[in-house]
């Protein structure tokens, strides 16, 4: 059973609401956070990327970073860039990219559901990257980027939004400077409350699609306010973290792709032999992207190539095992390339599918060897996953379009 409750959300004036939205903090490194932030004059970026405000020689994580985040997010509560919403209600996000359509709703999900496994992870998090996090949250006391939840889709819940959605009039609608249009209901009527959350209260199962970082901050901070109100009753927004809800029909995975430094030492030649011990090695025409699961497309000293796994690969059972990402990791990178721990070795990249096949060309051909296109893992694998109590590779899923942040704050 899930708690998934509306909340009074500190949000835009609609007025600033285009400049304000951006995207997550971790999809930039300093460098390109800084340039993004003089683009607008409200982004978003500048509280959640605290250090593009001061002097490049404070660190990153500076104490004085978490502070001119606090300093700039009151700044701008004050002078009413933000307002906070008087009555809990839930908020119906919906993004468009090439036409397709994603719409979730946008509200509070319960720190116990999380620490329960109501709330279902596939992938690891790491402590450092959990620190600067808690360190925002903490000393914000506010929630400033949704966690990507997702779950199976319920006829129940898809009826009250698009109810809300032919009656009612968008709180914003603007298209982002990438092409990706956002809009925003939102849902106050108390009836339709209560049947959203009904709803989600005969939920077993959510589960985290992006934001594994983020939700392992949100709910440490949680506990560590726990600790400090002995006597909380479990109804103090501390005790839940904002998040995005999405039914599992609307959302598009796209491929995450692999680049490798070298070829382990081998030739050319040897290295296609080793391959095709696993794999059917044939030569393409051209750029092409993996058309079914199994499929590896691979590009090589200016040639690109398709990698069919053997029948063997494509009758692993196991939830893991049997992704692409498992397979080519288990049976090619780290056998043939030496790629033990894709998580720490410095010899492999990571690039996400809508950066397209071009950059892979282009990585292979400048400061790496060699490129795999994967075809993506599916929602229904993810699921599976979560479902086994077990965890992903890493860099197995990448989802588009990406939710923004500063459009919806949960105070705590």
């Amino acid at each position: 059973m899930a708690g998934i409750k509306p909340f009074t959300a500190v949000r835009p004036k609609k007025e600033y609401a285009s400049n304000v939205a951006a995207l997550p903090y971790d999809v930039y490194n300093r460098e390109e956070a800084k340039a993004e932030t003089g683009k607008a004059e409200f982004s978003f970026l500048k509280i959640d990327r605290a250090e593009t405000q001061l002097s490049d020689s404070v660190d990153t994580y500076d104490e004085r970073v978490y502070q001119k985040a606090k300093q700039l997010y009151l700044d701008w509560k004050e002078q009413e860039i933000f307002i906070q919403d008087q009555q809990s209600c839930y908020y119906i996000y919906q993004l468009t990219m090439d036409g397709r359509k994603q719409t979730g709703i946008v509200a509070c999900a319960s720190v116990d559901d999380y620490l329960n496994n109501v709330i279902k992870k596939h992938e690891n998090t790491r402590e450092e990257k959990e620190q600067d996090r808690i360190r925002h949250v903490d000393t914000l006391s506010a929630q400033t980027g949704p966690i990507f939840l997702a779950y199976r889709s319920e006829k129940a819940i898809n009826t009250v939004v698009a109810e809300v959605i032919e009656s009612s009039e968008p709180i914003y609608d603007f298209t982002a400077d990438d092409g990706v249009s956002h809009t925003v209901w939102k849902m106050d009527q108390p009836e339709q409350v209560k049947q959203i959350g009904d709803a989600f209260h005969r939920m077993d199962d959510i589960y985290i699609a992006d934001g594994h970082h983020r939700a392992a901050s949100a709910v440490k901070v949680s506990l560590k306010r726990r600790e400090a109100n002995q006597d909380f009753n479990g109804s103090e927004e501390f005790n839940y973290f904002l998040s995005v809800l999405f039914p599992d029909d609307q959302l598009m995975i796209m491929d995450y792709n692999r680049v490798v430094k070298d070829l382990n030492g081998l030739t050319k030649e040897e290295f296609l032999r080793a391959v095709g011990e696993h794999f059917t090695v044939s030569k393409l025409s051209g750029a092409e992207s993996p058309k079914e699961k199994g499929q590896v497309t691979m590009y090589l000293d200016q040639q690109w190539y398709l990698l069919q796994a053997s029948d063997q690969l494509l009758h692993i059972e196991d939830a893991v095992d049997s992704l692409d990402v498992s397979i080519l990791q288990d049976y090619l990178l780290n056998p043939v390339l030496g790629i033990g721990d894709p998580r720490t070795d410095s010899r492999i990249d990571f690039v996400g599918g809508i950066r397209g096949l071009a950059e892979l060309e282009r990585r292979a051909d400048s400061d790496m060897a060699v490129a795999f296109a994967m075809y993506p893992t599916s929602i229904a694998e993810l699921f599976a996953v979560a479902d086994a109590g077990l965890l992903m590779p890493p860099k197995s899923t990448w989802f588009e379009p990406k939710l923004r942040s500063g459009l919806f704050i949960h105070e705590i």
